[in-house]
């Protein structure tokens, strides 16, 4: 068993970490508390909200759809890249890195872009006299669905076929393997360990689904837990209801994600590689070109519909004050959520670094931050709602700290996915000559982690902040015509049937979100070095 930094002690960050650790899980506590005290308190006064065993039903079988054809996009789309190379094959697989905190809205509006009304299919049949069917339903929920979890999931299996070793491919070379016996003797186990833990996380992300369903929804047969906890505040103001869709909707997340947690680890971001390609032959090649082309096409055309059609409205939107509002207070509050987040994993990730694998200390440091992973945004965005109205306090004054610390909450798991391994890798790597040199926990970061840790914790950024720059759900229960952020204002324009206007604001969060992950993780690496330089 590893040792872990167990001879190098560090009670300051020990004690900072379990202090976090502690100081989250009450906060869980206390929103569940004011989960069960509002269902005492506020009976439900006859919502128009669909029974719940139907929603159940609708959520499930949405979900279970769009995972598995996710799950065969990712692995398909995984599958060419992993044997083509070509110019800008990297920039295309950090493209669909982004497809994990991509503002589900921006899908959304270039679907509509492309299949709605007035989109860009119905412009090419209207001279036949035909039409594409309607975006609206369940069709529309599983596309957007797909688009994004299935770039999220071929991220995840390129890591995966990346790290089969050398040797192995040469074998399976020299013995003459064809493509299928190839996919299924040495692709297929290598991915085998993965397709579970990926399966069960699209699966949590398309039933917890919001800002997709909302919008796309078409009405109450696909609605989804989250949607109708939103209608019932919103638009019933039945908080009683609200609160026993939320309890049901914990209850199923927990479900999922407790076994999911058990399952084999996935592939990261920042994992080895090799430099061995064993290339198909000319005719399959050519196939996995054809595939790569539609694949890629299929996630590209909406984004490329979202930068067409917002650009033309863009000079509208750039002249309206309520846009510069929403755009300053999603900056604000992406910028002190993303810091809150990388700030808490830092702090956590170095605390489990300290401790020996295995141990119950690791567990319980851990625990608190993968527990909002069955949280869902909505629930979080109620719980806090009610929490305010029961200690007397008005939504709209904390509105603006609840959805910093809620966001950064939200994004906190994958965070510290991102910051908890390298830190520990360092920690483990460089203990001798801690130890050997008497460096202080604060020389120890400035002269050894910080260095070392740049990349990851540029891209742990960059994720945080374009998580909260593209969250509806948090926003959904607090944001009001005085108070809004650009993905609640790009909603209500949607409502207001003021296409053009979310068009533009879609377009705008496309551009900051691609952004974003060039240069963040850039700056924080520059900076992390800029002494070295």
């Amino acid at each position: 068993m590893r040792a872990g930094m167990a001879d190098i002690w560090r009670p300051g960050r020990l004690a900072t970490g379990a202090i976090l650790a502690g100081t989250i899980a009450i906060l869980i506590g206390a929103l569940l508390v004011s989960l069960w005290a509002a269902g005492q308190r506020f009976p439900t006064t006859g919502s128009s909200v669909t029974g719940i065993g139907r929603l159940l039903i609708s959520s499930a079988t949405q979900a279970a759809i769009s995972t598995i054809l996710s799950i065969l996009a990712g692995i398909t789309l995984a599958w060419t890249l992993d044997r083509l190379r070509f110019p800008g094959r990297g920039l295309v697989i950090g493209l669909l890195s982004t497809a994990l905190v991509m503002p589900s809205l921006v899908i959304v509006s270039g679907l509509l872009a492309i299949w709605g009304r007035n989109g860009w299919i119905n412009l090419l049949l209207e001279p036949f006299g035909l039409r594409a069917g309607s975006i609206f339903g369940l069709g529309g929920i599983v596309a957007a669905h797909v688009l994004l979890n299935g770039a999220f999931s071929a991220r995840i299996f390129i890591d995966r076929l990346a790290a089969i070793p050398a040797d192995k491919l040469k074998l399976g070379r020299s013995l003459g393997l064809g493509p299928i016996r190839r996919f299924l003797i040495i692709d297929l186990p290598a991915l085998a360990g993965s397709i579970p833990g990926v399966a069960a996380t699209v699966f949590l992300l398309c039933f917890t689904s919001f800002p997709i369903v909302l919008t796309l929804g078409g009405g109450p047969a696909h609605q989804t837990l989250e949607v109708a906890i939103f209608q019932a505040v919103r638009l019933d103001f039945d908080l009683g209801a609200a609160v026993n869709l939320a309890l049901v909707q914990l209850v199923v997340c927990a479900a999922i994600i407790i076994p999911a947690s058990t399952l084999g680890p996935t592939a990261t971001l920042f994992g080895a590689r090799r430099d061995t390609h064993w290339p198909e032959a000319p005719w399959l090649a050519a196939l996995q070109w054809l595939v790569l082309i539609l694949l890629l096409g299929a996630f590209l055309a909406p984004l490329a519909a979202v930068l067409a059609e917002g650009f033309a409205a863009m000079r509208d939107v750039l002249a309206q004050p309520a846009f510069w509002d929403a755009a300053a207070t999603s900056l604000v509050i992406g910028t002190l959520s993303a810091l809150l987040a990388v700030a808490l994993g830092i702090a956590l990730g170095m605390a489990r670094a300290l401790l020996p694998v295995g141990t119950l200390g690791r567990t319980l440091l851990a625990l608190p931050v993968f527990t909002y992973l069955a949280v869902p945004a909505v629930v979080l965005s109620l719980g806090f709602f009610l929490l305010a109205r029961l200690t007397g306090l008005a939504p709209a004054n904390v509105a603006p700290l609840v959805l910093v610390t809620a966001n950064a909450l939200l994004a906190l798991p994958f965070v510290f996915a991102a910051l908890a391994p390298p830190l520990e890798a360092i920690a483990m790597r460089h203990r001798r000559v801690i130890r050997s040199l008497g460096l202080s926990a604060f020389t120890q970061w400035r002269q050894i982690e910080y260095p070392l840790i740049g990349r990851p914790l540029g891209y742990a950024l960059a994720v945080a902040f374009v998580f909260s720059l593209g969250d509806l759900g948090v926003i959904s229960l607090f944001g009001t015509s005085e108070f809004s952020t650009l993905p609640w204002l790009m909603y209500r324009a949607f409502g207001a049937y003021r296409t053009n206007d979310a068009e533009a604001i879609a377009a705008i969060l496309l551009l900051l979100s691609v952004a974003s992950f060039v240069f963040i993780p850039r700056l924080v690496d520059w900076l992390a070095h800029a002494r070295n330089r």
